[in-house]
């Protein structure tokens, strides 16, 4: 019974890892060795996952849930790095650095992460370079993102920045039919993502329902006129 308990369990770490775009394609072998390496967690709301300088023990991947990553500056504001979700990893850089960490981790919602240890990992990239560059194009896809994330939130306000954020998860720029946006976790990660606090956030939300650019049902939510919200945009950036 003991056996199968633990072949169960290393067949869901299996399907985790696998779920995650750094070890697509990865044969099943290596995937059990990987399995061997993980440690999975699991966190309340607020709980932290780790601390700025908090010493690597190695990368993460979100298994279910959302994970603020995220510092604080001088005047004690934080500042969102990026949010991920499920099938997202995190962390990869930590695995060459001395210095620890570089930012703070905290479960926005109950989540469940999997620490792949650095140790045994380290070991599987001096002998697997193919793997080490998987991890090298994810950390790009991070870069790219958090590029992204800049430029987002320069934009001078809250309902600019979420009306950006809905424009942005239209099938297409020139969409001009009622789209509706499902939310894939809470609204107060969302919130975080958009550099405000859930509060801000759903005045934001009300203000533009009231203008008549958006319906909202619990995690959904309906652009009424994506061109009509698309002008307003434009309007706000002064274009």
């Amino acid at each position: 019974m003991t056996g199968s308990h633990s072949e169960l369990k290393e067949a869901a770490l299996m399907n985790a890892l696998r779920s995650s775009h750094v070890f697509v394609g990865l044969g099943g072998e290596d995937l059990r060795r990987l399995a061997g390496l993980v440690l999975p967690q699991n966190l309340e709301t607020d709980n932290y996952l780790f601390h700025e300088g908090d010493p690597s023990r190695g990368f993460y991947i979100v298994r279910s849930g959302a994970i603020c990553v995220h510092r604080v500056n001088a005047a004690g504001k934080e500042q969102v790095i990026h949010v991920f979700r499920a099938g997202e990893s995190f962390a990869e850089a930590a695995l060459a650095m001395e210095n620890g960490y570089p930012a703070h981790a905290r479960a926005l919602e109950p989540s469940q992460v999997l620490l792949v240890r650095r140790d045994g990992v380290i070991d599987m990239l001096r002998s697997q370079p193919d793997l080490a560059l998987r991890m090298i194009a994810s950390m790009a896809v991070h870069l790219h993102t958090l590029v992204g994330q800049i430029e987002d939130l320069t934009l001078k306000d809250v309902e600019t920045r979420l009306a950006n954020w809905l424009l942005k998860q239209c099938p297409s720029a020139s969409c001009i039919q009622p789209f509706t946006v499902q939310l894939k976790g809470t609204k107060r990660a969302l919130a975080a993502e958009l550099g405000t606090v859930s509060e801000t956030f759903s005045r934001t939300l009300a203000k533009l329902r009231e203008q008549g650019f958006i319906e909202v049902d619990g995690p959904a939510i309906t652009l009424l006129n994506p061109q009509k919200l698309r002008v307003m945009l434009r309007r706000n950036l002064g274009e």
